[in-house]
């Protein structure tokens, strides 16, 4: 709980970051609540006037007048305290929508900031929910939470010390029980508050769940285990139902408990009020008017259960979203980044080492020069760390140790939108966009011309096949590309990034999805592409590797061989181990293929 006032203080910040809306707000609402308070005095002294009780009046023509201009007094009251009321909400509203607005554009471009370490560790189920319900809720506060509360607080404030100025016997009956409900209102908050933290938790993983299924429909009906994800399923609607059942119980509570209280209270004042009117210390227009400000306070007094679950509410999911706004990004720009400058793209790994997690290092003492021009291949077995690699050229992550040059400037030194705008990624897990095919293939360029559009397409070997769509260009790609075959989504992801134009190429083994005809269409589009350009590729084809000017042999986050195709034959090491294994049998299927074809 020590976290719950830095929580509320934030959210507070938050609303008066937007300082006319708060003012105008909260100035309505001390109008509202001042008018609201001073309506029963108003009808008071309509009753006492009326019957000639007041000091100096009796029953006669001018007290008729008199009498006459309160009653439209009066209602010239109600209508201003109507409008009050109306501005109280509206303002209320517009205020909570402002600051739901700002928080949601505010955790956007944060995700979009954190680097590819948070999201490897993140669930999007649980950010979704964190996005949308968390929000909902602290917007639930800001709108009736604060603003209600305030006004219920000024107006129990203003009515007690109103009845407690007329007669203090019967003021301290309503002063006596204003303390019992603020006890009771925060030992209802101290218990709602880890209920609904849980609550927001389990909604949390709810989603997660929900998401993972949706996503993974195909497997799941593979596999058919549509009876253990409705079991999984049912477990978490199961555990949400009893929590949330149990804020059902408090809150059901809540209301007769305060009606209760509030009954009591009537009782009091009208048998202590009427011991005031027989001794003379009090008129009956003035019972009448405290009887009138109990029946005022009893729907904001009884509100204030509802309140209190609100901002219960609130303090959890302001807690989770903060959380969610501190999380820092190891990989960000420096205050004195620069823009890249133009280069040839020289790219060196100087004394390169990385961990993910403190103690578990994936890459060790990596040094590689890729010369302007060059094509290195990455080879290795899975787990090798030539993933690790390339994902540090573009600072996806940053090295742990040593520094990732290119064209002699560390990658740390310049800016991320300049880099990236430099590194052109086509990576293995190829995500594509719910829109056209032409969006997606200018998703990095998207003031490029149609004739930059096809050039790419016919680079990536995929013009002829958009061609042959009713809609061409315009075809629609569903999510994450589900209506092309993976070789098709492979050649959109290599044509959007071919149409950067980057000095550096990475290819993250972006032809293991076609088959043998495809990739050589493309290598044969990309040969012409290439040339001038640095390219680093993992690669498992042998094609590719053969015509690589640098191989780098990869085991266990180590450089264990570099050299060319025929010089790490020849000196019998681990990459003859991967030929034998894994590459010879494609040479040996070129070959018969070309046999084939000779016949």
């Amino acid at each position: 709980m020590a976290m719950d006032s830095p929580v509320l203080g934030r959210l507070i910040r938050v609303a008066l970051s937007h300082k006319q809306r708060f003012f105008w707000t909260n100035a309505v609402m001390v109008g509202a609540a001042v008018g609201t308070a001073a309506l029963p005095t108003l009808i008071g002294w309509i009753i006492n006037s009326g019957l000639g009780l007041e000091v100096g009046l009796s029953n006669t023509a001018a007290s008729w007048r008199l009498l006459s201009m309160m009653c439209g007094l009066l209602f010239v009251a109600a209508i201003a305290r109507g409008a009050l009321a109306y501005g109280q909400a509206y303002l209320g509203e517009s205020l909570s929508q402002r600051v739901a607005y700002d928080l949601r554009n505010r955790l956007y471009d944060h995700l979009q900031q954190l680097s590819f370490g948070f999201h490897d560790k993140s669930q999007v189920g649980e950010i979704m929910q964190r996005a949308t319900q968390d929000i909902e809720g602290i917007r639930m506060f800001l709108q009736m939470g604060v603003t209600r509360l305030v006004f219920i607080g000024l107006l129990i404030l203003f009515s007690v010390a109103l009845i407690a100025l007329e007669n203090i016997r019967v003021g301290f009956v309503v002063i006596a029980l204003v303390p019992i409900i603020g006890i009771y209102a925060g030992v209802m908050s101290l218990r709602m508050r880890p209920i609904w933290l849980g609550i927001v938790q389990m909604q949390g993983q709810l989603g997660i769940v929900l998401q993972e299924n949706l996503v993974g429909q195909r497997v799941v009906k593979a596999f058919s285990r549509q009876e253990f994800e409705q079991s999984k399923f049912d477990e978490k609607v199961d555990k949400l139902y009893l929590e949330s059942y149990r804020t059902t119980k408090y809150m059901a509570f809540n209301e007769p408990f305060l009606q209760g209280a509030w009954l009591v209270a009537v009782a009091l004042v009208f048998w202590v009020g009427i011991k005031e009117i027989q001794a003379d210390r009090l008129l009956p227009g003035d019972l009448i008017k405290f009887q009138i400000y109990l029946v005022l306070l009893q729907v904001p007094v009884r509100a204030l259960g509802f309140v209190v679950n609100i901002v219960a509410r609130a303090f959890s999911s302001g807690r989770r979203l903060f959380e969610l706004l501190d999380q820092v990004s190891p990989v960000e720009d420096d205050a004195n980044a620069t823009v890249i400058a133009p280069g040839p793209g020289d790219v060196v790994f100087e004394g390169v080492s990385f961990e993910y997690d403190t103690g578990r290092a994936v890459l060790e003492d990596i040094d590689i020069h890729a010369e302007p021009g060059q094509t290195v291949a990455l080879l290795g077995p899975t787990g090798s760390g030539k993933t690790s690699i390339v994902h540090l050229l573009p600072r996806f992550y940053d090295a742990t140790q040593g520094r990732v040059l290119i064209d002699g400037e560390d990658v740390r030194d310049v800016t991320l939108n300049s880099l990236r705008q430099t590194v052109g990624l086509v990576q293995q897990d190829v995500f594509l966009f719910s829109a056209t095919i032409r969006e997606n293939l200018a998703y990095g360029k998207p003031d490029a011309t149609d004739d930059e559009i096809i050039a790419a397409a016919q680079a990536a070997r995929l013009h002829d096949y958009i061609m042959s769509q009713p809609d061409g260009y315009d075809t629609w790609v569903g999510e994450r590309g589900s209506t092309l075959s993976g070789g098709q989504r492979q050649r959109v992801a290599i044509a959007r990034t071919l149409l950067l134009d980057p000095r550096i190429l990475v290819f993250d083994d972006s032809t293991a999805a076609v088959d043998m005809r495809t990739e050589y269409l493309i290598q044969e589009a990309l040969r012409t592409l290439m040339a001038g350009r640095t390219t680093l590729i993992i690669a498992q084809r042998l094609r590719t590797v053969r015509e690589a000017d640098q191989i780098i042999v990869m085991r266990e986050g180590r450089i264990v061989e570099r050299g060319k195709h025929d010089e790490l034959l020849a000196a019998n090491g681990f990459y003859r181990e991967i030929y034998d294994l894994e590459l010879k049998d494609q040479e040996d299927a070129a070959v018969a293929q070309a046999r084939k074809v000779g016949e």
